[in-house]
């Protein structure tokens, strides 16, 4: 069930948000039928794109990784994205009772879960690494993203829209702050010597 609202959550997000609303899918279903196959999308995408196509700054050279650098880097952003979307589920989950919702199980992971699917559908962008062309076609799956927070949230939670763009809101300044603190956890492991290895 988890992959049949991909195509709907891209073509009518309103009616794909009342059918997600309507099952009674578990966490570990979500996880298996929908996150761990979606998130491998960019994971093997960047593998790819960073082993075999490489990158060019200006009128050097093209520059590739060593494929064991690649693995190591595209698997710690695999596991990154997993535990991303279950921790941010978790905050949402957290949050729902200061914004009044009352419903009969957790949906926060699942709200993440959807939400975020555009980024991991754009991802095999990251098979081509160029610059521009990734900023750009990120900017549009984070975009849809967005839109898909602030028009699925009220509807998958049941409350009115206005408490609804208040509590998307909040989570969006979440995944804000986890983003940087992701960016400052890279930093770290990369000191550590978990860092990127050039081809020769």
């Amino acid at each position: 069930m988890s992959l049949s609202h991909t195509v709907g959550l891209l073509t009518h997000p309103d009616r794909e948000w009342e059918a997600i609303r309507n099952d009674s899918e578990s966490v570990g279903k979500l996880y298996l039928g929908h996150i761990l196959l979606l998130a491998l999308i960019p994971a093997v995408a960047a593998f790819y794109g960073t082993t075999q196509v490489g990158w060019q700054i200006g009128d050097g050279q093209i520059i590739r990784l060593t494929s064991g650098s690649a693995l190591q880097l595209c698997a710690l952003f695999y596991a990154s994205m997993l535990a991303g979307i279950y921790i941010i589920g978790r905050f949402i989950d957290f949050f729902a009772a200061t914004y009044d919702v009352k419903s009969d199980k957790p949906r926060g992971v699942i709200l993440a879960a959807y939400t975020v699917t555009p980024v991991l559908l754009m991802g095999v962008i990251a098979a081509y690494p160029n610059i521009w062309v990734n900023m750009l076609v990120g900017l549009v799956a984070v975009a849809y993203s967005v839109y898909l927070l602030y028009e699925g949230l009220p509807i998958l939670m049941k409350i009115p829209e206005d408490r609804g763009f208040m509590f998307a809101s909040s989570v969006l300044t979440v995944g804000l702050v986890m983003f940087v603190a992701l960016m400052a956890i890279s930093v770290v492991v990369w000191s550590m010597g978990v860092g990127p290895v050039y081809t020769s």
